[in-house]
């Protein structure tokens, strides 16, 4: 598995700045940068460790200013921008290449008749990571010299040091920082090398990205430790292994590590090739990546009872796990990638979490209890019985299912008599209504202080065709296990006879939101598309051709669905811009990654042509090249060329265009 880019991007720093790397280590921990190893965002480090996994992400490594000294001459391979916009040094200009190994990124520099390697990856299950020198050619020995820069905040913050004097304490192999008291103490190590102390602040880091963003762009990291191979000079098929970790003794073993982790990744597409063996033998380059890149969202989440437990990272770099996101990517990142025992743990992790009838939306980054606050989602909870109705299918694991049964029918109970958030059963259509004043429930979820950018409280049509579909598959659920199951299919009825009030006859589509406050909504946007593509459709078979086609026609792009129709006056059609800006863009128009899933395969439903469907996923294929490489981004432009925007790999992008890819190919092969 190999992504590679040549001169025609190692020679362009626009080019290099504007692609990512991205390394995880399984428990809510990270690496990340910039091909040209600059920082431009406030989330990029070498070491972003989860302190209280999967939580409590904070950067402790920075970055790590690397130069070669070669016939007598000094080569800065690095590249920093400084607060007064000022680009110095500028390593990128030896970059000869930068490659995508699996999951492992690859510099390549070539200097004279040098050519040297660099790597970096992380530990799967410890915030420790290896970055790896190796000098592939050379008619002499090399010599290296590398500053580490260090830092100790929350990812989410920037530092301002001040007078702040971290204590760096000389140990064997390497030097030990503690931040300030209380600290978490960490290490960076290196074999048969020269490793001291510095201790040295470096002020004005410019982060571009943030400034982008409208946020605080500026952030200072302290030159902490020198790493220098004067007395040991390289030769040609030597290396060199540096360590940053919270560990206190780790492999120093660079060579055996990098073999770990290819092993790792290696059992990853085995996995895959054994549970999809046609499909496997049959996918292109990208798909493969994909299988790969769904591992770097599953994470532990440790429970008392349960110290295996697992969740997804909704996506990187700033979010956390999330109910909704969760569930939504479950049957890709897991199913779809033959992992069937990652999404049984998620299942079961979660059901320790519901609460009034409901799955929690987000956790605290501080792992506080969970609040009321903390619940404040429709969806996810109705999206919980699909990623539990996905995993039966796959697996027919009756044991869970007893297990979990008393909590779904908890849950419909809890809908029918009215939960938080005035989320309720209307007895009168059948319909679940949902929302109050100044809360967003829905994943349509943007919201600025006080101000709410796409309420919809009412009756959502995703809503009602999840509330629909749970209850479909909870009545087979109960028949399968010997349970009542006659009162869940009554309720289905119900909600199939109401659910022909969201249909409207002269737009030829379905509002959005019933019986909002201000009646009911006619804006064209994608939600209606799940009505179509859910296994169980509360629609007629002429009312779901009708969608797809306006949904083709009007909110498809190459990357997506747009989040509301451009004719619309408050379509935006650019997500850039403060806070204010961008969060008021963000489902008026921007398009999102993860809806092209349910857009196949309502097309594969309604036209029965898996080509077809297939080739509406193929852009991706140029996709994972651009933003983060070798994973697909958050949200995208609504215009031209319909650029990534977002986080550079979320969760429910990468699995859904798996699933709706596997979806496709069996029929193909049927």
């Amino acid at each position: 598995m190999r992504i590679d880019f040549g001169r025609e991007i190692c020679s362009d720093l626009n080019a290099l700045q504007t692609r990512e790397w991205l390394v995880t280590n399984g428990i809510g921990g990270y690496a990340s940068g910039t091909l040209a190893n600059w920082l431009t965002r406030g989330y990029h480090g070498i070491l972003v460790a989860a302190l209280k996994p999967p939580l409590e992400r904070t950067l402790l490594v920075s970055k790590i200013d690397d130069t070669a000294y070669y016939n007598g001459l000094i080569y800065p391979l690095f590249t920093n921008n400084w607060i007064n916009e000022t680009v110095d040094p500028q390593g990128y200009r030896y970059l000869d290449s930068f490659s995508l190994e699996g999951t492992i990124p690859l510099w390549r520099y070539r200097i004279e008749d040098v050519l040297l390697e660099k790597r970096i990856w992380m530990q799967p299950g410890s915030n420790t990571t290896y970055i790896y020198y190796r000098v592939y050619e050379a008619a002499q020995p090399l010599s290296l010299s590398l500053k580490v820069l260090v830092n100790y905040r929350d990812y989410h913050s920037r530092t301002r040091a001040g007078n702040w004097r971290m204590h760096l304490e000389s140990i064997a192999r390497g030097v030990r920082v503690n931040a300030f008291p209380n600290a978490v103490p960490y290490y960076i190590l290196a074999d048969r090398v020269t490793v001291s102390p510095v201790n040295e602040w470096y002020y004005g880091f410019e982060l571009e990205r943030e400034r982008d963003r409208g946020l605080d762009h500026f952030d200072d990291n302290l030159y902490a430790v020198k790493i220098a191979t004067y007395d040991t000079a390289l030769e040609p098929g030597q290396s060199l292994t540096v360590v940053a970790t919270t560990e206190s003794n780790p492999d120093l073993d660079g060579i055996a590590q990098l073999e770990v982790r290819r092993a790792y990744e290696q059992r990853l597409l085995e996995t895959w090739q054994v549970s999809h063996p046609t499909a496997a033998k049959h996918a292109p380059e990208w798909v493969k990546q994909l299988v790969l890149d769904a591992d770097r969202f599953i994470v532990n989440r440790p429970l008392p009872d349960n110290p295996d437990g697992k969740t997804i990272i909704a996506g990187y770099h700033w979010f956390t796990d999330w109910g909704r996101d969760t569930m939504i990517s479950l049957p890709g990142l897991t199913l779809s990638t033959g992992r069937s025992e990652i999404a049984r743990s998620i299942i079961r992790t979660f059901a320790q979490y519901i609460s009034q009838g409901m799955l929690p939306n987000h956790f605290p980054d501080d792992n506080k209890p969970l609040s009321d606050g903390d619940y404040n989602t429709v969806d996810a909870t109705l999206w919980y019985f699909e990623a539990i109705r996905s995993y039966y299918e796959a697996k027919g694991d009756e044991g869970l299912l007893q297990e979990i049964f008393p909590k779904l029918a908890e849950i419909i109970d809890w809908h029918r008599r009215g939960t938080r958030y005035n989320i309720h059963l209307d007895a009168h259509d059948g319909l679940l209504y949902a929302g109050t004043p100044g809360v967003q429930l829905t994943w349509m979820d943007a919201k600025v202080e006080d101000w709410v950018v796409t309420p919809r409280i009412g009756k959502p049509v995703e809503i009602n065709a999840l509330w629909y579909n749970a209850l479909r598959t909870l009545s087979k659920f109960a028949q399968q296990l010997g349970q009542p199951y006659q009162e869940y299919d009554n309720m289905a009825q119900a909600t199939l006879i109401g659910f022909q009030r969201f249909w409207n006859e002269d737009l030829g589509y379905c509002f959005d939101v019933l019986d909002t406050p201000e009646g009911n909504d006619a804006s064209l946007r994608p939600n209606q598309i799940f009505a179509v593509s859910l296994p169980e459709s509360p629609l007629t078979p002429i009312q779901q051709r009708k969608i797809v086609e306006i949904c083709d026609r009007l909110l498809l792009t190459p990357y997506g669905l747009r989040s509301l129709t451009p004719d619309n006056p408050q379509y935006q059609g650019y997500y850039k811009g403060d806070r204010i800006q961008r969060d008021g863009a963000y489902h008026q128009g921007t398009v999102w990654g993860w809806l092209l899933g349910a857009y196949v395969m309502a097309h594969l439903r309604v036209f029965n042509d898996p080509l077809a469907a297939r080739r509406i996923l193929e852009p991706m294929a140029n996709h994972i090249l651009e933003a983060g490489v070798g994973s697909i981004s958050e949200i995208f432009d609504g215009n031209a060329p319909f650029a990534p925007k977002g986080c550079i790999a979320q969760a429910w992008s990468v699995a859904e265009v798996l699933r709706a890819w596997l979806a496709t190919e069996s029929v193909i092969r049927e």
